[in-house]
C-alpha cells in the first residue's frame, strides 16, 4: 500500500473477506473453522487432502467489500448489499480473531478501507467462494 509492504505470507491461504448487511458475529467462528479445515492442498497424488492447518500454511485476510458488488443493472456495480464500514470493520477484526483462536496463529491482514495492491502466486489455480 503506497509502496509499503504491510503484510506478507509464504504458502497458505489468501482470504478476500466481505460482509453483507445481514451478517453478524454468529457466522465468524463457523466460517473460520470451515476455512481452516477445508482440504484444498494436494497430496503427492495431486488430490485435495490437506487443510492449511495440516500443512502449517499461513493465512492472509484482506477486507474486500466489493465482493458484494451487484452488476445486474447498468454498467456500474452497486454496493448497497455490502455492510457499512463501521460494523464491517468490527466483524473483520472478529473474523481475524476467530481464525487465530481456531488454530491459524498469527493472521496477516490487509488494511481496512485502504486501496491495496495484492500480489498472488496462485498454485493450482484454486479459487473458491465460501458463504455461510
Amino acid at each position: 500500500m503506497d509502496e509499503e509492504l504491510i503484510s506478507h505470507i509464504a504458502a497458505g491461504l489468501l482470504l478476500l473477506v466481505g460482509f453483507g448487511s445481514d451478517d453478524d458475529e454468529s457466522k465468524l467462528r463457523p466460517m473460520a473453522d470451515t476455512v481452516l479445515n477445508l482440504r484444498v492442498f494436494a497430496d503427492p497424488a495431486g488430490r485435495f487432502q490437506h487443510s492449511v492447518l495440516q500443512t502449517g500454511g499461513e493465512v492472509l485476510a484482506v477486507p474486500q467489500f466489493t465482493l458484494y458488488g451487484e452488476t445486474g443493472k447498468g454498467r456500474r456495480p452497486n454496493f448497497s448489499a455490502a455492510m457499512p464500514p463501521g460494523p464491517a470493520r468490527a466483524l473483520f477484526a472478529g473474523f481475524v480473531a476467530a481464525l487465530s483462536t481456531a488454530g491459524a496463529g498469527d493472521v496477516a491482514v490487509g488494511r481496512f478501507g485502504a486501496p491495496m495492491q495484492i500480489q498472488l502466486i496462485n498454485d493450482g489455480p484454486v479459487t473458491l467462494m465460501l458463504e455461510k
